[in-house]
């Protein structure tokens, strides 16, 4: 293997997993220890942070630098790349946001933290628009620190803002990053609580990865994303909107299934009850069944769809 084709490989080594020790490291490139510190004193020489520690548990591991490495990227370049990335994993496309978010949280890692704070600036800035659902990532740094500590299995601590509004501090064993209902969770096991726990990473605030490593467990479920949704049909929700809806319940069960129960009435009719903190997403789901329905409660709904309407109405007098 030629010197660049190693020095290749050393990187894609060293971005995939937290700490290398460095005999472990030296095996899987084949190479002697000695030949492996000559590789690693080449890749800092060209800027690439790489962190030696000496002695018992020695070896290396990649950290954030003061610049860039010589990726051939400017700082504007390196930013657009990241927000590009944090569109495929906002759902707004096609490819698989797991993929973009691991890719994403290796360049992030790397970047100095004058950029990383360029990006979460711009994350406000309005994407493209797409018919996709997609998912809120408002501070990148949080989901790659999040998504990282699930890589390396790293013991993570961060304040987490609750559904009263009152924020606590969590020490978690973080497994998975999840997609669920145009939000990211994350499945973790709680120490404090001494249980799994779903945490929504818009609540989360300022994750810190402490350096202490844990043994993963199994997870609570054999898919992640039907654990997620059972642990938000599980919740108590603020509003219960029930609505008539003048369409099959197949049809509509099809569409709404994950967000709320549906129970057949008659042939062309089902009643439908949705769960939900947020009235502006109970009447998107049920407007975006694209037929007639009527909301019976609570009165809170039946107002706000009132005001829904009169406001689209009025829109659509001032557009003739």
């Amino acid at each position: 293997m030629s010197t660049s084709t190693r020095a290749l490989e050393l990187l894609g080594l060293l971005q995939n997993r937290r700490h290398w020790p460095g005999a472990e490291l030296a095996r899987r490139l084949g190479v002697s220890p000695r030949t492996l510190r000559r590789d690693v004193d080449g890749l800092q020489e060209h800027g690439y942070p790489i962190m030696t520690t000496r002695g018992t548990g020695g070896g290396y591991q990649l950290s954030s630098g003061a610049s860039l490495p010589p990726l051939v990227l400017s700082e504007e370049e390196a930013a657009a790349v990241v927000m590009g990335l944090r569109e495929v994993a906002s759902g707004a496309y096609a490819p698989s946001g797991d993929a973009a978010i691991s890719a994403m949280a290796k360049v992030v890692q790397v970047l100095p933290a004058r950029i990383r704070r360029r990006i979460d600036s711009l994350s406000s800035v309005a994407g493209p628009r797409t018919d996709r659902p997609r998912n809120n990532i408002a501070d990148v740094t949080c989901l790659t620190t999040v998504a990282l500590a699930c890589r390396d299995r790293d013991v993570l601590t961060f304040g987490y803002r609750s559904r009263d509004g009152r924020t606590r501090e969590r020490t978690t064993h973080p497994h998975r990053t999840v997609a669920v209902e145009q939000r990211l969770y994350l499945i973790a096991w709680d120490q404090g609580r001494a249980d799994w726990r779903t945490f929504r990473l818009d609540r989360i605030t300022n994750p810190t990865r402490t350096g202490a490593t844990f043994a993963p467990r199994e997870l609570p479920d054999d898919d992640p994303v039907d654990y997620v949704h059972r642990q938000i049909r599980s919740m108590p929700a603020k509003y219960l909107v029930h609505a008539s809806v003048q369409a099959p319940a197949d049809r509509v069960r099809q569409q709404v299934a994950e967000y709320g129960s549906v129970g057949p009435t008659d042939e062309g009719r089902c009643e439908v009850r949705i769960a939900a903190d947020s009235l502006e997403w109970a009447a998107f789901c049920l407007a975006a069944l694209g037929v007639s329905f009527t909301v019976h409660g609570p009165p809170e709904a039946i107002e706000y769809m009132r005001g829904w309407g009169e406001r689209l109405q009025a829109a659509t007098v001032q557009g003739l």
